[in-house]
Order: structure tokens, then C-alpha cells, then sequence
């Protein structure tokens, strides 16, 4: 049962960086049409979709200090992956909005 636990928080850290990363693309689309107020919506959705990836990695990483190993596989390694680039992407995502905005102000 743990497996099928750790596959699932897995799987879900995937969907959580992927769906991150879409919000931050949508909040860029957004303020490159001057539409700030969607953009900062986009942002918004983009960091609950990180405090949920968030989440699900204390809940291994609590596991892992209470002595209960978290097998480390490449569907793991990919999950980690997709978590990084959406940080990073959501980061970037902000200070493009904000470049639009001081752009519009012109």
C-alpha cells in the first residue's frame, strides 16, 4: 500500500508542476494583451498549484524522518523535475508580468 501511496503523491506532484507551469504561461499570454487582472488571477492559480506540490513533498519528506524510506525511482527523479522548472517558470512568469505592466505605463 505505501508504493501505491508514494505512486500517487508522485503523480501528483507531476500534475501539480505541470499545472503550475500552464498558469504561468497563461498569466504571460495574459499580460502580454494587457490584461493584468487575468495575469495576476493566473499567477495566483499558479502558487496554489505550488502549495500543493508543496504539500505532497513535506508529506514524504515528514515519512522519510519518521524512518519510513521513501523509495527514490525515475518516476520520482521526473516529479522533482517537473517541481524545479515549475518554480523557476513561475518566478520568471512574475517579473514578465511585471515588465508588461511598466511597458503598459508608458
Amino acid at each position: 500500500m505505501a508504493d501505491e501511496t508514494n505512486e500517487l503523491t508522485i503523480m501528483n506532484l507531476i500534475m501539480a508542476g505541470g499545472n503550475a507551469k500552464g498558469a504561468s504561461v497563461e498569466a504571460i499570454r495574459a499580460a502580454k494583451a494587457g490584461d493584468f487582472d487575468t495575469a495576476t488571477a493566473k499567477l495566483k492559480e499558479a502558487d496554489g498549484f505550488m502549495v500543493d506540490a508543496h504539500n505532497a513533498q513535506t508529506g514524504m519528506l515528514t515519512q522519510e524522518a519518521q524512518g519510513n524510506h521513501v523509495p527514490v525511482s525515475l518516476l520520482m527523479v521526473h516529479a522533482q523535475d517537473h517541481i524545479m522548472n515549475a518554480i523557476t517558470f513561475r518566478d520568471l512568469a512574475g517579473e514578465i508580468v511585471d515588465l508588461y505592466q511598466r511597458l503598459a505605463a508608458k
